[in-house]
């Protein structure tokens, strides 16, 4: 099996794929970390809106405790061939403080409300600070997409 030839994109192709990826996907990787419990990594939903990403997950889950503590968390779209890895910082909402916008959004990508389930629930918001995106080594050199929160592209 002979690897595919990469011609390598632009900054600009690559800002755009990113954010058509963002807009499109459904399952995003996210790391936090605890100071006392060390890393965890968690798959989940997610949703792009508002240039941030929204998440939700358990009120009691290690994702929401390790976020409190320790609000710097990285994420990941899951393609090894299509890498995006994000970074940014993590701003924890109880379903019922979060914006209506982001709530209605959410719900209306994955048909689900979690503001509606018996227990409690937590969206979790990441502004991106750093964006990187790259396919295969040909696609290294100039990676980082987004710096300081602005896209180069």
């Amino acid at each position: 099996m002979q690897p595919t030839k990469i011609t390598p994109r632009t900054t600009a192709e690559r800002m755009r794929d990113t954010l058509g990826r963002l807009g499109s996907e459904r399952d995003i990787w996210v790391s936090t970390s605890h100071p006392d419990h060390g890393p965890h990594q968690v798959p989940l939903w997610f949703l792009w809106h508002g240039q941030a990403v929204w998440m939700c997950t358990g009120a009691n889950s290690a994702t929401v405790r390790n976020a409190r503590e320790e609000p710097r968390v990285r994420l990941a779209l899951p393609d090894a061939d299509d890498v995006v890895l994000l970074q940014g910082e993590a701003t924890c909402y109880a379903a019922r403080d979060v914006p209506k916008d982001a709530a209605e959004a959410y719900a209306g990508k994955f048909g689900w409300d979690p503001g509606s389930e018996e227990t409690p629930h937590v969206y979790v918001r990441v502004v991106p600070q750093t964006v990187r995106a790259w396919r295969g080594v040909a696609e290294l050199r100039g990676r980082v997409v987004m710096r300081a929160g602005e896209w180069l592209g």
